[in-house]
């Protein structure tokens, strides 16, 4: 009986010093250790990000006067208006046209750059950053000047050539083009500095290998440089898309949406329907319309890079 006794009591003590020895373990495993020093971030999305979201959701159900649920009220609602379906298009064709020619231009760019002796390198990728480091609504507003139908320097110039005055923001045609050149202008520096760390990773010796085997400037480009960026170009555009798709500043400060709403783009004209009209339930509608347009997108390009990096 007391051997049973002895048993038991050392049963009991090695239970307790196993305890410490446990918790020891687990603050000392190196994911534990990464979830406590990430916690401050994860509750800081949560609050700025994550809550927000939720509440546009529950926004989005409401009535104008946010007092009943109306369910998808508002949703169908928007899809019998064809205003709507005027700015879906144009959102679209304002992100994916964008996009190309930031990705084509940072693209042609970085390969100027890092061709450059290294020691002028530092130089030229601080001016081509300019752009991207300026606020946008400031150099927005530098650009409004530059289209001003009175006193733009562009029609100035293109006066010397017998062409304009061209109203640049008072035309549907040409204000569209207007706010996605500004778009591109502002948005090339990032392609750049982002295809330029890139290239900065393709080993010279592949290139050496193609010039040893009679491979010219664009073979080297399709074969090797572009199989090797890949991954990068479709994250940077990816976040560009998005970026470029919940854009506010450029379209707001040049044209307002106009003329006629034929520059409206999500954020705008959410904008235009929640806080000047007066319709927070609705706006909120317009700017969620968004998501599975950029899920649809974000599922084909991360899917593809996912494909790529197990083939590797």
């Amino acid at each position: 009986m007391a051997d049973v006794v002895v048993e038991q009591g050392q049963a009991v003590r090695a239970a307790r010093a196993r305890k410490p020895a446990s918790l020891r373990n687990v603050l000392g495993r190196k994911s534990t250790v990464a979830f406590f020093l990430t916690l401050p971030l994860i509750l800081l999305i949560a609050l700025l990000v994550l809550y927000p979201a939720v509440y546009s959701v529950h926004l989005a159900t409401l009535n104008k006067s946010m007092q009943k649920f109306v369910g998808f009220g508002n949703f169908l609602f928007l899809f019998k208006r064809d205003t709507f379906w005027m700015v879906v298009k144009q959102s679209c064709i304002f992100a994916v046209t964008a996009v190309f020619f930031k990705a084509l231009i940072g693209f042609i760019v970085a390969h100027f750059v890092h061709n450059i002796p290294a020691k002028g390198q530092r130089k030229w990728r601080g001016m081509l950053l300019v752009p991207w480091v300026i606020p946008p609504a400031m150099s927005t507003l530098a650009w409004l000047w530059l289209f001003d139908p009175s006193y733009s320097a562009f029609n100035y110039t293109l006066s010397f050539f017998g062409i304009g005055p061209i109203n640049w923001l008072g035309d549907n045609v040409w204000a569209r083009f207007s706010v996605i050149l500004v778009n591109i202008w502002y948005g090339a520096p990032f392609f750049m500095i982002m295809y330029l760390a890139a290239l900065k990773s393709v080993p010279d010796q592949l290139y050496e290998a193609a010039a040893i085997d009679g491979a010219n400037w664009w073979q080297k480009i399709w074969y090797i440089t572009l199989p090797m960026m890949r991954n990068i170009i479709a994250i940077t555009a990816l976040f560009s898309l998005i970026v470029t798709f919940a854009n506010f500043d450029i379209v707001r400060i040049l044209t307002s949406g106009g003329p006629l709403d034929q520059t409206h783009i999500f954020a705008t004209w959410a904008f235009k329907v929640g806080i000047e009209g007066s319709d927070i339930p609705l706006g909120a509608s317009v700017s969620l319309f968004m998501v599975p347009i950029l899920a649809i997108a974000a599922i084909f390009i991360l899917r593809d890079v996912s494909k790529r990096g197990n083939e590797a």
